[in-house]
């Protein structure tokens, strides 16, 4: 076994927009499994939108990354050596391995991957943390109805694209919203939705919610909120009384750095946003998906068979090699991944 692995760590905190010299791929010593622990191979590293909080020195619902530290994330790999009776070297894992080409980790913080769940890399996406976060959302807080209107935006992504698939399934209206015609196309062609708009084709949120009217003539029942700025603007005049908004992320605003106060330069629509609740008696639940993972086993029971039985579909967007890793997270914050995100280390 060799003596070193690799790994990527926070060179700098960003101002703003990520770049390169925030991160430094580096040599560290290879891990020796204590009592207890496994030793992974790490093969697929899971992309997703939150990391970048935690590049922030700010208070939020976890810790941030430390200088100097493991980019943190989730990744699966194979068991190369294990203290643990449950783990045997060749079994395939998921754990919070970060950044890095190898981890070890108490037996009690892995999971071992059920082949008849497909590839690894479902349960870093349509399996994992995305696919459960946009299940859970919606059948907890959206409470979906047939014949309802839908909306929900980054819809090409392993969130959105769980929500508008799941919805459809449940016989509702699905509008997406996207970045880009090829996204939309894919929206429609491969997910079903019956309807996706280009973000990128509207200057402001009076034409996105124009656009959004149009695509819905019956008001919007359900905006699954993961994204905000000119889209939440958009959707919000339109929601009908009862209106349900289940909201997992902010990914518009990452980039302006500890979200809190009005930070985008545009002016303040709080007012209007809180009267518009007020008056259409809307439900907004914010949530954070790891503080749910006692109703895991009943997403994977529910949406399992639905995967493996092609009514969910699948997109992946594959980055090659550790290295890689940096430049698909900035790519995939400004909206430049196909997919769901994942960096191929093995």
């Amino acid at each position: 076994m060799a003596d070193t692995m690799k790994r990527i760590v926070l060179a700098r905190r960003p101002q703003g927009e990520p770049v390169a010299e925030d991160f430094r791929l580096e040599d560290a010593a290879m891990p020796n499994p204590g009592e207890g622990e496994v030793l992974v191979r790490v093969t697929d590293i899971s992309l997703d939108p939150y990391m970048r909080g935690r590049m922030d020195d700010a208070k939020s619902y976890a810790k941030p990354v430390e200088i100097d530290h493991t980019m943190e994330g989730g990744a699966v790999g194979e068991v190369i050596a294990s203290n643990h009776d449950r783990f045997k070297p060749g079994d395939t894992v998921f754990g919070m391995f970060g950044w890095a080409s190898h981890g070890c980790l108490s037996g009690r913080e892995l999971r071992k991957l059920d082949p008849s769940h497909g590839p690894a890399t479902n349960a870093l996406g349509v399996l994992g943390m995305p696919g459960f976060t946009g299940w859970f959302g919606l059948m907890e807080y959206g409470r979906p109805k047939k014949g309802e209107t839908l909306v929900v935006a980054a819809a090409t992504g392993p969130v959105g694209s769980m929500v508008g698939q799941m919805a459809k399934l449940l016989g509702l209206r699905v509008v997406g919203v996207a970045g880009g015609a090829e996204k939309c196309a894919l929206a429609k062609e491969k997910f079903g939705f019956d309807e996706c708009l280009d973000h990128r084709a509207y200057a402001d949120a009076k034409e996105m919610r124009a656009a959004l009217a149009a695509a819905c003539p019956d008001g919007v029942d359900i905006y699954f909120e993961n994204v905000a700025g000119k889209v939440m603007e958009g959707v919000m005049p339109l929601m009908n009384v009862g209106g349900r908004i289940p909201l997992c992320g902010l990914i518009s605003w990452y980039n302006a750095g500890a979200l809190g106060g009005n930070m985008t330069g545009e002016k303040d629509n709080l007012p209007k946003l809180w009267r518009t609740i007020l008056v259409q008696r809307l439900h907004v639940h914010g949530f954070i998906i790891s503080d749910h993972f006692d109703r895991y086993a009943e997403f994977l029971a529910d949406a399992g068979p639905r995967v493996a039985a092609g009514q969910i579909s699948i997109q992946e967007d594959v980055a090659e090699g550790l290295e890689a890793a940096p430049a698909a997270f900035i790519r995939m914050l400004s909206g430049g991944n196909f997919g769901k995100q994942i960096v191929k280390v093995g």
